[in-house]
């Protein structure tokens, strides 16, 4: 797949992610024109890249804006991700790629969706762990292995550092979807769509209502699977794909380790991280098939509104 994609993209936000995001959109050879809010963003954003671009907010953009653009990205803060996108789509914006988890909640998430079927718009939600080098051999494992037999994964997050945070309300209380969801939806990406599931918590913290999950349930394709997470006490991120023949560990997710059956050794296998090495994990195939049109490993909006319900079930349980 050619790296030289010539579209016209309008890069919503200022921060880090939207950084990372322009750094692979030039590589792409887009043509991209960037919006922040603040004065203060913009210069941050213009000193990371030498880029200059547009200050006072996307409305105020739009507003006098006589440009046309092949496609959106949205990256900006979690509490306004869905009504930047909402602002896009009432404007005309027909392709948008928004920043994981698309809303601040079920209810945001639900009327995006519903917005983006009324207008035929076509909107994915960003969960660029889909398209690590590991994650896509992994799958082609899978496939040559016959499909998969079982899997388990762990969400564990480090409540030390996040407890800290300087965050807007609602985005800790909501830390699960906010943050945790990278891991589930890749679980659940490769493993299917939860069917049946049964969902356990116990604990608190000073910040979330909630610090020990566990649960099982199997997926429309009648795999078994089962998590846990421990937000009071250490553990990482993980994900264990089984095969009749092979159990493959994503852990950290950036890697593939492999176990054949009929063994214990544990080998690392060797995968092409070219663009990984120069970009942001994941995001340079990201954003390459989402302006190539191949949307084959896309969350579609409607996808992450019906996911929501899972999500809450693992946050609270049954």
């Amino acid at each position: 797949m050619s790296d030289n994609i010539n579209k016209k993209v309008l890069l919503v936000g200022a921060g880090q992610m939207a950084v990372d995001h322009y750094k692979v959109l030039k590589a792409l050879n887009c043509d991209v024109t960037v919006v922040g809010r603040s004065k203060s963003s913009a210069l941050s954003f213009e000193e990371k890249t030498d880029f200059k671009i547009h200050e006072g907010g996307l409305e105020l953009f739009l507003q006098q804006n006589k440009l046309h653009f092949d496609a959106a990205v949205v990256s900006v803060g979690m509490e306004v991700l869905a009504i930047t996108t909402t602002q896009l789509l009432n404007s005309g914006f027909k392709t948008i790629l928004v920043e994981k988890p698309a809303g601040m909640n079920r209810s945001e998430i639900e009327a995006l969706a519903t917005l983006s079927t009324q207008l035929e718009a076509a909107v994915f939600v960003a969960y660029n762990r889909r398209f690590y080098a590991s994650v896509l051999k992994a799958k082609e494992v899978i496939a040559l292995d016959g499909g998969l037999s079982s899997f388990n994964f762990e969400f564990t997050e480090w409540a030390h550092t996040i407890e800290p945070l300087d965050k807007k309300p609602g985005i800790k209380e909501n830390w699960l979807l906010a943050n945790s969801s990278h891991v589930i939806d890749l679980a659940f990406f490769v493993g299917g769509i939860p069917t049946k599931m049964n969902s356990f918590t116990s604990g608190n913290l000073s910040w979330h209502e909630k610090a020990v999950f566990s649960g099982a349930g199997k997926t429309t394709e009648d795999i078994l699977f089962s998590y846990q997470a421990n937000w009071a006490g250490p553990g990482r991120w993980g994900v264990e794909f089984i095969t009749k023949k092979s159990r493959l560990y994503l852990r950290p997710l950036e890697e593939l380790h492999i176990q054949l059956k009929g063994t214990v050794a544990v080998n690392k296998m060797e995968l092409d991280q070219s663009h990984e090495k120069n970009f942001k994990p994941g995001l340079f195939l990201q954003n390459q098939y989402f302006l190539k049109g191949d949307f084959t490993n896309f969350k579609t909006i409607q996808e992450q509104a019906q996911m929501t319900a899972v999500y809450e079930q693992i946050a609270k349980g049954n």
